[in-house]
C-alpha cells in the first residue's frame, strides 16, 4: 500500500519551458533521494502539458518532499508559469498505467491556483490525454 500523488501542469508560455525543464530535473533528482519515495515518473504529454506520478510510504513523506528543496522552490513559481494545474491523491498500489491515471485525475482532481487560468481551468476540466513521449522514470536512489 502506498500514498500516491498525481499532478498535471500546463505551461502558459513556451518561454518558461527551459526554466521549467531545469526545475523538473532538479525536483526529480530530489524525489529519487527523498525518504519514503517508492516509485515515480514524469510524462511530457505535449502541448506544454506535463504530468508526474509518485508513490510514497505515507502522506507525511510526500508532504516533506513537496515543501522542501528544489521542489518547494519551484512550487512558488507555478502559479505564474502555468495556466492549468491540478492534483489528486489516493492510498493504494502504485499505479503506472497512464490511461488509468488520466481517468483517476479526470474523476477526482483538485484544481490548483494559477494567476491566469485557462478557460478549462476555470471550468475544472482537463483535455483528453495526448501522449507523444514515453514517461521518464524516477528511480529510487538515482542522483
Amino acid at each position: 500500500m502506498a500514498f500516491n500523488s498525481l499532478t498535471r501542469l500546463r505551461l502558459r508560455s513556451i518561454f518558461t519551458l527551459a526554466a521549467f525543464a531545469a526545475a523538473a530535473r532538479q525536483s526529480a533528482a530530489q524525489m529519487a533521494q527523498a525518504p519514503g519515495f517508492i516509485d515515480g515518473a514524469i510524462l511530457a504529454e505535449g502541448r506544454l502539458v506535463f504530468w508526474t506520478r509518485s508513490g510514497w510510504r505515507d502522506e507525511a513523506a510526500m508532504k516533506a518532499f513537496r515543501g522542501a528543496g528544489a521542489h518547494g522552490a519551484v512550487m512558488a513559481k507555478l502559479p505564474d508559469w502555468c495556466d492549468e494545474a491540478c492534483v489528486t491523491h489516493w492510498d493504494g498500489e502504485v499505479e503506472k498505467d497512464w490511461d488509468a491515471l488520466y481517468a483517476r485525475m479526470a474523476d477526482a482532481k483538485r484544481m490548483s491556483k494559477v494567476r491566469r487560468p485557462s478557460k478549462a481551468q476555470q471550468q475544472s476540466r482537463i483535455a483528453k490525454m495526448w501522449r507523444w513521449s514515453p514517461e521518464q522514470p524516477v528511480k529510487r536512489g538515482l542522483p
